[in-house]
């Protein structure tokens, strides 16, 4: 079978197509197309996967005027698309979302190629709405997103990064040079938030205070803005391997990312949720709420972090509240999520 799939911009698409990729019989040729500037570039041929970047860019939300050169390059994008789908002669496509997917999935609809799509995000993105009727099948990872689609062949599979995350080792409080006292994680995504760096700066008065140990990712861009001489608190730029972190840690405070939470349900993490209000359609707000309104997560707005000390505290001390929060956990977490696309899709 050949396979074309699509996705890009983010990890939060890009790795869920990776995971889909994974899960299919080595004799299927897969050719992923990614956009020409964005990670993916990067990311998928260094797995070893036929990669085409586009020349396309997404919707300019802020100066209308600029989308004249967005329509451009799409339309210029569609046909040069179109062209290689023919001549790879693709069987079936894959969307997982970014605007890299649009000219891909419309392409193979217009060739009459089945095509499927993913939705990581609690709400259905912009290119996936704009697709979804043709869809032979459409894959979500929260029930929430159901309501969304007018198409009726839709299946929860949950998101294929939760099973790898349960994969990776873990890398234990010591490994971390932290001794057994309940560890808390804080990360702002994979490059770190100015708003909060310059609020935990502040905190870790207030931290080192606690009986807790702390490990904060800064991203690169912010790590100098800490002293990071606290014997309960680390901070380091970048972490490897999260998901090894996350297996030890007692509490994680962090974005509401779909790749997050998928990661957080599979491993039964305790989590302060403070989502991006920075996102598109404020997704990251409605995945938190999703969590939290099953209380099965803290819902804290970022303008509201500054008593993140106090919401560690009451959590951290409410053994029962603990139990309820990772009990609710289970229900959001659904095993063997790519290899069940991979079955939807070759039925």
């Amino acid at each position: 079978m050949k396979v074309i799939v699509s996705a890009g911009g983010t990890g939060g698409h890009i790795y869920p197509a990776l995971s889909i990729i994974s899960s299919m019989n080595e004799k299927d040729e897969i050719l992923y197309i990614g956009t020409s500037n964005r990670m993916e570039k990067d990311i998928v041929p260094s797995k070893n996967i036929k990669f085409i970047g586009i020349d396309i860019e997404g919707l300019n939300r802020k100066n209308i005027f600029k989308n004249i050169v967005v329509l451009y390059k799409y339309i210029k994008a569609y046909f040069k698309i179109k062209k290689i789908i023919k001549d790879f002669k693709a069987d079936k496509v894959i969307g997982c979302g970014g605007y890299i997917t649009l000219p891909v999935l419309k392409a193979a609809q217009s060739l009459k190629i089945d095509t499927y799509i993913h939705e990581q995000n609690s709400i259905v993105g912009l290119s996936n709405r704009l697709v979804e009727k043709k869809c032979k099948k459409i894959f979500i990872s929260f029930e929430d997103s159901r309501k969304y689609f007018k198409n009726n062949n839709v299946f929860l599979t949950g998101n294929p990064c939760s099973e790898n995350a349960r994969n990776i080792k873990s890398i234990s409080k010591k490994e971390l040079g932290f001794d057994e006292k309940e560890l808390i994680l804080i990360v702002m995504g994979s490059l770190g938030s100015d708003t909060i760096s310059d609020k935990l700066v502040q905190l870790t008065e207030k931290f080192k205070n606690m009986p807790y140990n702390f490990l904060i990712i800064s991203g690169k861009n912010y790590i100098n803005k800490f002293q990071n001489n606290y014997k309960n608190i680390k901070v380091l730029e970048y972490i490897d391997n999260l998901a090894g972190v996350m297996k030890s840690v007692d509490l994680m405070i962090t974005r509401s990312g779909a790749t997050t939470l998928s990661e957080i349900s599979s491993l039964d993490v305790l989590s302060i949720l403070v989502p991006s209000p920075y996102v598109t359609n404020n997704h990251q707000e409605k995945n938190a709420l999703t969590f939290a309104n099953s209380d099965a997560a803290i819902l804290l707005k970022e303008n509201e972090f500054e008593k993140v000390d106090i919401v560690i505290d009451e959590i951290l001390k409410n053994k029962e509240k603990i139990k309820e929060i990772k009990k609710n956990l289970t229900k959001f977490y659904i095993a063997n999520s790519s290899q069940n696309i991979v079955k939807l899709i070759k039925e």
